[in-house]
């Protein structure tokens, strides 16, 4: 069993340490997705008391196990927004957890919780170089709608964009 609910400020730490994990685990492997410690635990606690923060429990109570932000806007990538999508950022799971389908379901609860919004469209985006986790993507019924470019100071970066109806 899994349960999804809103993050409370306490779990601020909990959610910036299993980033943490997550990018030595990116960094140690030469994945291009984050940036270590590029986050500071005031921006994932602002974005908790924004309601953005969901965690994941196996059951009630017990410790949390992955967590992601839901919003429904996200001009920064998605510049053409309409008000029919929900948008999934910075998906972590504990790596005690890793290839037991976590991902896979916090990715579909993101996708029921948009359609109980009136959202047609669950959209996310990745590291364009990151081919394993496009690949991922691919495989949980996304599909591949373009790329973006940023200038972040002297160097360019850009994002492989993904979206999937919340109809299915």
């Amino acid at each position: 069993m899994l349960t999804v609910e809103l993050a409370s400020a306490a779990d601020a730490a909990t959610i910036l340490g299993l980033r943490h994990a997550a990018e030595d685990w990116l960094f140690a492997r030469g994945i291009d997705q984050w940036t270590p410690r590029e986050v500071p635990l005031t921006t994932v606690a602002a974005q908790i008391e924004a309601g953005e923060f969901h965690v994941a429990r196996r059951e009630p109570g017990a410790p949390i196990v992955g967590a992601l932000r839901l919003i429904w806007a996200d001009p920064a990538i998605w510049p053409e927004e309409d008000g029919h999508a929900g948008y999934v950022h910075g998906v972590v799971i504990n790596r005690s957890e890793s290839g037991m389908g976590l991902g896979a379901s916090l990715l579909e609860w993101a996708l029921r919780r948009s359609r109980q919004e009136g959202r047609s469209l669950l959209r996310l985006d990745c590291a364009e170089t990151n081919t394993e986790l496009r690949n991922y993507y691919l495989r949980q019924g996304f599909r591949y709608v373009g790329r973006r470019e940023f200038a972040d100071g002297s160097s360019w970066f850009s994002v492989a964009l993904f979206e999937r109806p919340t109809d299915r």
